[in-house]
Order: structure tokens, then sequence, then C-alpha cells
């Protein structure tokens, strides 16, 4: 990374991959702000009394990317109507070819729904005072295009957006041996590997294609609703003052 960053990871019962993304520098020598933006893989995956542990660490909003009934887990926010926000990037009819890379699934999602990811980027915006939970199944790629999104609106550079979404794989390592210890056949283990992956070049394609397709991140989003006062709410939220 061009400038030192320690990502700010997370101790919450029952989670592997929470990290607070305060600290990560933008453009022009500010950083985002600690206790802004958080991504996890799904908070269905905390311990009990996990909730409370976040509300203790003020977040106010958790925003969950997962299509309704995707998973048979109890949602541990569901209840709480002014702190969940369940916002799919992702329409069950939309097409998608299984066979696909994740990075061709990625372009594929984007550019089939800029209005569901210029939601999702606005309740980031628009959220109560205190931190954003975002939130998918892994925290992985629908989280990663969120956040990056977001990242990128804020003013990080492509490379530590990119960086940033390389640590998945990282902190879900052992998640994801054991996944793999438990499939049956050499093919289905490398099958597997290349949808469990995060390399940072994905996240670079990402930004280049929004870049040449739409103009930028911005164009995009406002292609897909987002107004001019959401993207300088989402920036005033995300960067420290100068």
């Amino acid at each position: 990374m061009s400038v030192a960053y320690t990502p700010l990871h997370l101790d919450w019962p029952g989670l592997d991959n929470a990290r607070d993304l305060g600290g990560l520098p933008t453009s022009d020598g500010r950083r985002i702000r600690e206790g802004a933006l958080i991504r996890s893989e799904s908070l269905t995956r905390l311990d009990e009394g996990g909730a409370d542990v976040l509300r203790s660490a003020g977040v106010s909003r958790v925003l969950d990317l997962r299509r309704p009934g995707e998973s048979p887990d109890e949602h541990p926010f569901a209840d709480d109507d002014a702190t969940y926000v369940n916002l799919p990037v992702e329409d069950p009819a939309d097409p998608k070819n299984v066979s696909s890379t994740m990075l061709d699934l990625y372009l594929e999602m984007l550019d089939v729904r800029p209005d569901l990811f210029a939601a999702a980027v606005a309740a980031i915006a628009e959220a109560p005072p205190g931190a954003v939970v975002v939130h998918c199944a892994a925290g992985k790629d629908r989280t990663g295009l969120v956040v990056g999104l977001a990242l990128t609106v804020a003013g990080v550079e492509p490379d530590e957006v990119a960086a940033d979404y390389a640590l998945t794989e990282e902190r879900f390592a052992d998640h994801f041996r054991r996944h793999l210890d438990g499939l049956e056949s050499d093919e289905e283990r490398e099958r597997a590997r290349a949808y469990q992956a995060t390399p940072p070049e994905n996240l670079r394609v990402v930004l280049r294609h929004l870049d040449e397709r739409y103009g930028g991140a911005e164009a995009y989003l406002r292609r897909g609703g987002l107004t001019d006062a959401q993207l300088d709410a989402l920036r005033g939220r995300l960067v420290e003052p100068a």
C-alpha cells in the first residue's frame, strides 16, 4: 500500500472477517474515519450475545446484502427496524452464468443492477450517526463490491481498495480450509478454491471497468439513482475532516 495502513480487525464473537475500514488513506492525504464503515461476514454467525457487543461498539446500521431466505438462520438484528436494512444487490430473476469466474460474475452483477448497488451505497450514506456494518454471506463478494464503491467515492485509491478486498482470503483461511476438506473430489476442491480466492486484481479490474464503461464509480452510482447530495453525505460520513 502507498501509505502505512494496518487493518483494524474486530474481535467480535463468532466472526472471522469483521474489520473496521478506518485508517485507509484517501488521495488527498486524509483517511477513512474509524468507526464509520465496517465489513463482515454474515452476522448470523455471531455467538449468543454478539448483537449486544455490536450495539456497545456504536453500530447504528446493519446493511444485509443477502437475498431474503438465503440463510435458514435468524438474523440477530432482523427485529430491529431502526438498525437492520436488507438490500440485496441481486435479483433472483437476473441471468447468471454459473460457469463464470468470480470476476465475470462481479461485472455481470454491476452491469445488470446499478439501481441495487446505488441503493446499498445510499443506505450507508443516510444511516443514523454511528458505525455501519455491511455484510453478505462471507463478506467477500457482494460486500467487497459495495464497500469498494463506497471507498472509491470517498477517495480511496484503487490499489488500496483492492488490497482491502484481498484481506478476506487471509481472514477466512481456516474456514475455507475446512470447507475444502469436506469436499469429495479434486474437481470440486479446484472449483471451490477459485471461488474462495480474493486476488486484488479482481477489484482493480472492476474499478477499471467502471471507469471505461460508465466514467467511474460515481457516474455508475448516479446512473443507478444516487444523488449528488447522497454522494456528498457518503464522503462526509466516511472521510475524516481536513
